[in-house]
């Protein structure tokens, strides 16, 4: 389930759409995901004090499931760039958990085989 939350920002359906766009490829690559709640904060900083173009900020955090705890943070002068920074970097992350637990795997049917092997030799 997709959450998409606005801070210092108006509520924009197109942005809301563009968030559940992007999300929506990487659960079709990772299933797992469909069970995960994921929420994501849209922020613009805009200071009074400061000069300058606005700065916007997409936060993404997965809450439960296999990627719990997973939490992206992207900022840039376009929301929109920032929201297909943060879906990039959810690319990556989610990549490397996959491989991290193939490794692992590996590992385990080495160290199985070579017992094996010590107790036939």
């Amino acid at each position: 389930m997709i959450t998409v939350k606005f801070k210092n920002l108006d509520a924009s359906e197109l942005a809301r759409e563009a968030v559940t766009e992007r999300l929506s490829s990487l659960i079709e690559k990772f299933p797992d995901l469909k069970s995960c709640r994921i929420v994501t904060l849209l922020e613009m900083e805009n200071s009074p004090l400061k000069p300058g173009p606005d700065l916007f900020t997409v936060k993404l955090q997965v809450l439960n499931g296999r990627y719990r705890g997973v939490t992206i943070s992207k900022s840039d002068g376009n929301l929109y760039v920032a929201v297909a920074a943060v879906a990039e970097n959810l690319l990556e992350r989610l990549n490397r958990f996959g491989d991290r637990t193939r490794v692992k795997n590996i590992r385990q049917a080495r160290s199985l085989m070579k017992q094996d092997l010590k107790i036939q030799g």
